[in-house]
């Protein structure tokens, strides 16, 4: 059984920085990828970030590169999304995935979810 707990999450004002973890507590895969994806008050959730635990290789939206990083522990537990140069329209609730492999050129489609952490960037 996977369970993902994350935390980090919080109030931080535009231009501050905040650090989300993400524990996979349960049964581990050979070559599984983690990530984020977010969901604003009335939108769809959308992927944030994700990493391979075979290649280390990473993926971003769009709207986060070069502001945001997703790195690991080699336990293949343990991920965290460095969030840095935050925007109002960065506040959403911020929900930790895993996906059992994450095949390349394809969309990281998460097998299991973690309960979501709240960050909410003030103006």
């Amino acid at each position: 059984q996977v369970q993902l707990v994350d935390s980090g999450g919080g109030l931080v004002q535009a231009g501050g920085s905040l650090r989300l973890s993400c524990t996979n507590s349960g049964r581990t895969f050979n070559n599984p990828a983690m990530g984020w994806f977010r969901q604003a008050p009335g939108k769809e959730r959308e992927f944030v970030a994700g990493i391979r635990w075979g290649s280390g290789t990473t993926e971003y939206a769009d709207s986060v590169k070069g502001r945001f990083t997703i790195s690991r522990y080699n336990d293949k537990k343990t991920v965290f999304l460095q969030m840095n140069s935050l925007k109002p329209e960065d506040t959403a609730v911020y929900y930790c995935a895993l996906e059992k492999y994450w095949s390349s050129g394809t969309s990281f489609s998460a097998d299991y979810w973690g309960e979501g952490s709240q960050v909410t960037v003030s103006t």
